[in-house]
């Protein structure tokens, strides 16, 4: 078995979803395995990542929308809010989703389906520079 690993760097410009299936996609097909699986990891708490739909732009606008209503800013029970109105619905939306996910490969190709995508979850209102870890093992 063989084992790689590399970081992956995201600029956001505030709250929504960024795609990085294509070069999370091209750095595990470039290290020639042909099965195993990839792990990607967020290393932040304000953030997240999702497996999403990468067809229809409505998809990520209306996930952005539900969990601006799920979760809103400015509740006056939050104790958290030194790093503004926005940090402490951004660490319940990053409890909500996930902070890594697992993705096989096959044939040397992540499997994903047609029309899955791998995102980024931006919870913060503000632009950040978010940092996946990825590792990658198998044959």
């Amino acid at each position: 078995m063989k084992q790689f690993t590399h970081r992956v760097h995201v600029a956001t410009r505030g709250k929504g979803l960024y795609s990085i299936t294509r070069e999370i996609g091209s750095w595990a097909e470039g290290q020639g395995l042909r099965t195993g699986l990839l792990t990607a990891f967020i290393q932040h708490t304000s953030a997240s990542l999702t497996i999403q739909e990468n067809a229809d732009p409505d998809v990520v606008r209306d996930l952005d929308e539900f969990f601006e209503r799920l979760v809103p800013e400015d509740a006056p029970w939050y104790r958290h809010t030194v790093e503004g109105a926005d940090d402490m619905p951004a660490h319940i939306r990053a409890a909500l989703t996930q902070t890594q996910l697992t993705i096989p490969l096959m044939d040397g190709r992540l499997a994903l389906g047609t029309w899955q995508g791998v995102y980024v979850f931006e919870h913060r209102s503000n632009p950040h520079r978010r940092s996946v870890v990825l590792h990658l093992a198998g044959e």
